[in-house]
């Protein structure tokens, strides 16, 4: 597994700062005259990224829901996942924060009828009802917690966005190589077997390293950028670790469900798209409210 993880991870992470880097230059940079004379709003690079990965995600989450036998279409689950990611990007720029919020919850209701129509349109009642709640996991999984990576770029600097990825990551390497070298005690051993509370411990040190330093780091390079402190960066690296192996559980819990190990083959090394999201799916709502607070 290592051979892969090493070469694809290293190759995720240098497309990864690619994208922030590129967000963050083009931002503010002029659009053609048919859009208005306005500007290139904050996290568009990331948003059309996001587009593909949240699509493939999707399908992942479509095959996973079918071999639990609920009916999931994977045309209707990738299009409320990308409904919910869309809304994310378009409300803020186009509506006030009440519109933009009445705006998320019709297209929810919205996502619920349309899923039990289409569910339903054989005349059959057998598994409808689950299966729309399968669409509207999507909406909400994919699309609304996915969208916080959003929120976050919309309010600070796409290097301060890279730092909250990079803490989870680490969190995430710190709890498997330390889990590995030194666990004994399981976490939960019926869910996720490989999981102990030294890896929660080691993906905590990881995380808070990281983020400390990483804000240190940031308030030199940017200093025009409102910040938390370093120290501030401990804490919130210890609840980083704990929200992304949430995640983790999160994920556990649907292949569990479904019999499967991963969510899918399209990373190797790693598993499924969704297999790289979990954590980050998590981090991103705790990190938008605890930036929210601190800065």
């Amino acid at each position: 597994m290592l051979k892969y993880r090493l070469p694809i991870g290293l190759s995720l992470i240098a497309a990864l700062l690619l994208v922030l880097w590129a967000d963050e230059s083009w931002t503010g940079s002029p659009l053609p005259d048919s859009f208005g004379g306005h500007t290139l709003p904050r996290g568009t690079i990331i948003f059309l990224v996001m587009l593909p990965i949240t699509f493939m995600a999707a399908r992942e989450l479509a095959r996973i829901m079918r071999e639990k036998q609920i009916m999931a279409g994977t045309g209707i689950t990738c299009l409320a996942a990308l409904v919910g990611l869309t809304l994310s990007y378009v409300g803020p720029h186009l509506f006030s924060a009440a519109r933009s919020q009445e705006i998320t919850a019709t297209a929810a209701v919205l996502t619920l009828l349309t899923s039990l129509a289409y569910y339903s349109r054989h005349k059959n009642t057998q598994g409808v009802v689950a299966a729309a709640g399968g669409t509207l996991l999507a909406f909400v999984y994919l699309g609304l917690m996915f969208g916080f990576v959003l929120a976050i770029r919309r309010e600070h600097s796409a290097w301060l966005l890279a730092w909250v990825l990079l803490v989870t990551k680490m969190s995430d390497t710190g709890a498997y190589f330390l889990g590995r070298a030194v666990g004994r005690h399981k976490m939960i051993p019926w869910l996720s077997p490989g999981k102990t509370w030294e890896g929660l411990a080691g993906g905590a040190l990881f995380a808070s390293a990281t983020a400390a330093g990483g804000l240190w780091v940031l308030a030199k390079a940017l200093p025009g950028e409102s910040l938390p402190s370093p120290l501030s960066g401990l804490v919130v690296g210890v609840l980083a670790a704990g929200f992304g192996q949430a995640g983790d559980l999160i994920m556990s819990l649907f292949k569990r469900d479904a019999g499967r190990k991963d969510s899918g083959h399209s990373v190797p090394g790693f598993g499924g798209v969704l297999d790289i999201l979990d954590s980050p799916l998590l981090v991103a709502p705790l990190a938008y409210w605890w930036l929210c607070l601190t800065t």
